[in-house]
């Protein structure tokens, strides 16, 4: 233990703790206190005092001139968020909040026997960090690789341990202990109990940590996960037609599978060694130019509580759930899913306002999911998807083309499996390569074409009434700019009197 209290050492935690009051019993708890013994880096502080919690928070907040935000009243909790540009906080990439509440109890050791699991039950007195608090042998179990929970009464008064539970499992590399998987399943069927939001958050928790196709499978097998996306647990068994390898669930399995490595293999800390197989190299050399491009993108969150990762990650399991309803089956036995994509796009949605996820994140979910096959069919052909077919993509999808994009690389990697062809993953790969360089690199001239002219040039020159044709006259000029039939305002008024000259003759006709 004598390494432990060096492995919380940082300026901003040391600075916290200098302007906490001195004599006064004030506890580091929690997860802060797990992830330093495991040497792990932690964005979340939580504090536990006798009394005073808010008025704590509250003073904290206004000697660094950070934000304060009263969590919950009855309970004492308050929390304190440090923006990630202070300058005692630059070697994290994200905010840190700290957390302060009252003992849950008579006393510290009631507060920490009262939490989830033992490894979240330790405590350090930030005046003394020599003595570690540990009333429920939670250093023993993170030791042993042991999950349990802290009571038999642990899921039942919090349903959504459950879902943390398997979080846990999975991104700390634990075994759930057979009386606390027991308990779990006791209480599994008070979940809907439990408020959207609470539930969403835990989800998306599980979606952006590592191996979440893991995570679906233990909560699958908990029968838990019909609790929270019903849609996809209807999956099951839903068989496919060559070149699907997989049923339709173990195909969605596979697919944010391979979006994980796919993510990995184009992040902007590259390891070659994640980019091992044929498959994966090819992405890297082709795409690698855009690491830092994605980057961006996927740090540009929709909700300021929600990284995007999860978002595409929560579109994978949808991609397909359309097929259930889609599916046929013709007279040679061939399957069909026509439209499942559309279906599919509506499950989404719902599911999206089941989850209270905000408007920009279901337009998003819906718009990945109802265009994810259109970047496989831009490459099918030998031929590289065009200037206007490119054009149309991006006008149909804006941002949410590049999430398609990722969902398409790993969709096909799970659609073919051992059995892809390289020739036909070459071409989609190019294929998805000249998408993104179009967006990143030739969005003025191909995405977002400057206008050549508008709606009232429209209707002072050729004397035309407002009205659907006028949209549809602008959007046939700014194709023909994408392709370089048109250059400037006269071509495009050109083009319009053609349009309407045809227009007019076909309705005489």
């Amino acid at each position: 233990m004598d390494e432990f209290p060096a492995s919380l050492r940082h300026p901003l935690l040391e600075r916290i703790i200098g302007l906490l009051p001195s004599g006064f019993p004030i506890y580091l708890v929690g997860g802060a206190v797990r992830d330093a013994l495991l040497k792990r880096q932690s964005y979340d502080l939580d504090f536990v005092t006798p009394s005073d919690s808010m008025k704590i928070a509250r003073k904290l907040a206004d000697d660094l001139g950070a934000a304060y935000f009263p969590l919950d009243s009855k309970r004492k909790v308050a929390r304190v968020v440090i923006k990630a540009k202070d300058e005692l906080s630059i070697h994290w990439s994200q905010p840190m909040r700290v957390d302060f509440s009252a003992f849950q109890g008579a006393d510290l050791i009631s507060d920490l026997q009262g939490r989830d699991f033992t490894i979240n039950a330790m405590a350090l007195e930030i005046h003394d960090m020599e003595k570690l608090v540990d009333p429920t042998g939670g250093a023993a179990d993170l030791i042993s690789k042991r999950l349990q929970a802290c009571s038999k009464s642990s899921f039942l008064d919090d349903p959504v341990r459950i879902l943390r539970a398997v979080r846990f499992s999975v991104d700390l590399d634990l075994k759930i202990q057979a009386g606390t998987l027991r308990l779990m399943r006791e209480a599994k069927l008070h979940i809907p109990e439990v408020s959207p939001e609470r539930l969403r958050d835990e989800l998306f928790r599980i979606l952006i940590i590592s191996h979440p196709a893991t995570s679906m499978r233990i909560l699958d097998k908990l029968e838990v996960l019909e609790y929270i996306l019903p849609e996809v647990c209807a999956l099951k068994d839903v068989q496919q037609s060559h070149p699907h390898v997989m049923d339709v669930w173990g195909h969605t399995l596979d697919t944010i599978n391979r979006l994980e490595s796919l993510l990995n293999v184009l992040s902007t800390e590259h390891n070659p060694d994640k980019a091992s197989n044929l498959s994966l190299g090819t992405v890297a050399v082709k795409l690698g130019r855009y690491r830092q491009q994605l980057a961006d993108h996927l740090n540009n969150a929709l909700n300021p509580d929600r990284p995007h990762r999860g978002i595409i990650f929560l579109a994978g399991l949808y991609h397909d759930a359309g097929k259930l309803n889609a599916r046929t089956v013709d007279d040679q036995g061939s399957i069909k899913f026509i439209g499942h994509d559309q279906i599919g796009s509506k499950l989404v949605e719902k599911r999206g306002q089941a989850l209270k996820l905000s408007n920009l994140e279901i337009e998003r979910l819906v718009s990945i999911v109802n265009h994810h096959m259109r970047p496989s069919l831009l490459s099918h052909p030998v031929e590289s998807p065009s200037r206007k077919s490119i054009y149309r993509f991006f006008k149909d999808t804006g941002a949410a083309g590049v999430d398609i994009c990722l969902l398409s690389l790993a969709d096909m990697l799970a659609t073919y499996g051992p059995t892809l062809p390289q020739d036909r993953w070459a071409r989609h790969v190019e294929g998805v390569g000249k998408l993104l360089g179009t967006w990143w690199e030739d969005d003025e001239e191909t995405v977002f074409p400057p206008p050549l002219i508008n709606g009232n040039d429209l209707i002072e020159d050729l004397k035309l009434s407002t009205g659907p044709m006028i949209g549809y006259l602008l959007e046939s000029i700014r194709e023909a700019q994408v392709v370089g039939d048109i250059q400037d305002r006269q071509e495009a008024l050109n083009l319009a009197r053609v349009i309407l000259e045809k227009n007019l003759n076909t309705k005489t006709g």
